[in-house]
């Protein structure tokens, strides 16, 4: 019964895991215009899961390190009813963001169900562990993704216009040129292309486009290549980093090894992506910053180096908070931030812990009672 139990709550978790974060890395896909919502949602499940698959062989360290063991006593962390109730508190935790649309940690959901649930069993919780290996690297990264967005962008830009690649402004029925704008994308530009849809009697839309070739190639499509590519980076970067963590915690089942551990977690993330990412899909893609194909670009090439340098040195990020990190820096440097948006964003992340430790306790709490 309670090994019935912990697969449910595990699935659950790596359910809600992938409805909430499977779209993170593909949002500037879809943001930007690049390509639309399923084509970008398919680019995300491919490369996640093949990032999940992945992670036996590069996250060994990850994939110990979330059963709970050093946090709370190994005898605790070895009881089936601690690890189920870590699962579920963490899940229904993700499952009310996602329901909300709001874009939350996974791992922050599940450090705090760690704690609620050793909590309600009276055990003591090892902080200082906590500390180091935790909550450092969880509050760190999405300050360093910002501080390098906001010091590479710039580079990134420059580099473009020395190669000779130019960018302009238009306004376009599909990929039919109508009018060259002298101004971005903004309220004028936008009610321009509202006045020409009504005129032409097709929907016409404003767009960044950039001139030029690198390497012999066009460049607005090599740099849809590279978007492309940083997404694909991105998502393989959080099943990496994100799947050992929720694995972990089936490890207490004793007919499963940490491949079939990992390769459930990964099918069931997929699944959650492709059945209940929209809500979070478009949070992170059209309410955090207007965003042209380079920004985008830049924003995954930044997230995906420092998530696999991550997980290859066993550090549990946040693939949430160093995404929109990232984000948040390409909104300042362009000055086309959502603020209000960006303060609903921090302040789910601010109680994400906290209820995550409410909802493993009493997960725990009922689970034992069972």
């Amino acid at each position: 019964m309670t090994l019935a139990i912990i697969l449910a709550a595990v699935l659950c978790l790596a359910y809600a895991n992938g409805a909430n974060d499977n779209f993170k890395g593909v949002a500037t896909l879809f943001g930007s215009g690049t390509t639309n919502y399923r084509r970008a949602l398919l680019w995300a499940t491919v490369t996640t899961l093949l990032g999940s698959l992945t992670a036996v062989f590069l996250a060994g360290t990850l994939l110990k390190s979330f059963t709970g063991k050093g946090i709370v006593d190994a005898e605790l962390a070895a009881t089936t009813e601690y690890g189920a109730a870590v699962a579920l508190g963490a899940g229904l935790t993700v499952l009310l963001a996602t329901r909300l649309g709001m874009p939350i940690s996974t791992t922050h959901s599940l450090v705090g169900a760690l704690i609620g649930s050793g909590w309600a069993a009276g055990a003591a919780i090892n902080f200082a562990k906590l500390g180091s290996g935790f909550f450092a690297p969880l509050l760190i990264s999405p300050v360093l993704a910002v501080a390098s967005t906001l010091l590479l962008y710039p580079i990134l830009t420059r580099s473009r216009q020395r190669w000779g690649i130019t960018s302009e402004t238009c306004l376009c029925v599909g990929q039919e040129l109508v009018e060259v704008l002298p101004v971005s994308c903004n309220t004028v530009a936008i009610a321009r292309a509202e006045q020409l849809s009504v005129q032409i009697g097709d929907v016409v839309t404003c767009q960044n486009r950039y001139l030029g070739k690198m390497l012999g190639i066009d460049a607005a499509t090599m740099l849809d290549r590279l978007h492309f590519l940083s997404a694909g980076m991105v998502s393989f970067a959080r099943g990496l980093n994100d799947t050992p963590k929720i694995a972990a915690m089936l490890l207490l089942i004793p007919s499963l090894t940490g491949l079939g551990c990992t390769a459930l977690v990964g099918v069931a993330i997929a699944v959650g992506g492709i059945v209940s990412a929209r809500r979070v899909a478009e949070t992170m893609s059209q309410k955090i910053t207007a965003m042209n194909h380079g920004q985008g670009f830049s924003a995954n090439f930044i997230t995906s180096l420092i998530v696999i340098g991550a997980s290859r040195l066993g550090l549990p990020v946040s693939t949430t908070h160093v995404s929109c990190g990232s984000l948040f820096g390409i909104g300042t440097v362009t000055r086309q931030a959502h603020w209000g948006m960006i303060a609903k964003i921090l302040g789910a992340w601010l109680i994400t812990l906290p209820l995550g430790a409410t909802l493993g306790a009493a997960c725990f709490w009922t689970i034992r009672s069972l």
